[in-house]
């Protein structure tokens, strides 16, 4: 009788070593196993593991989602993309005055920043919030949508989770830090159906196992409902 054996992971005593604690760690559970037969049903890619600011500047995306404000930008990502994008004309201080012109109004809206082999869509909050929330988030989105849906030269698409910010805190109608899952949701049902980078805390989940594709396992929630 045939014995399925899989193939080793590292090479010489690597999977051994492995085994052991290497501090900071993901456990990343398979939502199924991939069949002959591809599913063409709708998902966000969630890309544990991978450096954002490596695959933008890489060019492996050609559109990029994440935060602005008509304040300062100094230490958000999309200063960051400016900066090492060399033929990127933006900078911090571009970027804030140009987020000023639309910062009026009480709607949240989606700034469009060229910077040559990329095009960051910046979701810039209703001037009377101090903080971004889940609604606006989800208005926010669904024009992001309509852009990509318009324009599939924008497309591969990639977006921060919007987590852990400073300047552009997300907070849900309670005025709390959201789960991770609502904010995949919320991108979700607004039609997203890009790659989603998870903050840097997100990285440090073990021993919760975590997830490679939003929606998630129906298992996840047939154990919430007291199944196995």
């Amino acid at each position: 009788m045939r014995t399925e054996t899989r193939p080793a992971i590292y090479d010489r005593d690597g999977d051994l070593l492995m085994q052991d604690d290497a501090g900071d760690r993901l456990i990343l559970v398979p939502d199924s196993l991939p069949g002959k037969v591809p599913n063409p049903t709708p998902r966000l890619r969630i890309m544990w593991g991978q450096h954002l600011l490596d695959d933008l500047v890489a060019g492996r995306y050609r559109s990029f989602v994440c935060a602005v404000n008509a304040q300062d930008n100094s230490r958000g990502i999309i200063s960051q993309v400016a900066q090492f994008l060399s033929t990127s004309q933006w900078d911090e201080r571009s970027i804030t005055q140009y987020a000023r012109h639309f910062e009026a109004g009480g709607k949240v809206r989606v700034l469009k920043f060229d910077m040559d082999r990329i095009e960051v869509l910046g979701v810039l909050r209703p001037a009377r919030n101090d903080r971004l929330t889940l609604a606006d988030l989800s208005q926010a989105m669904r024009i992001v949508v309509e852009m990509l849906r318009n324009n599939s030269a924008r497309l591969p698409s990639a977006s921060v989770s919007f987590l852990e910010a400073r300047a552009n805190v997300l907070v849900d109608k309670d005025g709390k830090t959201p789960s991770f899952e609502a904010v995949l949701k919320t991108m979700f049902d607004a039609g997203y159906n890009g790659d989603v980078y998870p903050s840097p805390a997100l990285w440090r989940a073990a021993p919760t196992a975590v997830f490679a594709r939003y929606p998630f396992s129906a298992a996840l929630d047939s154990r919430r409902e007291g199944g196995f």
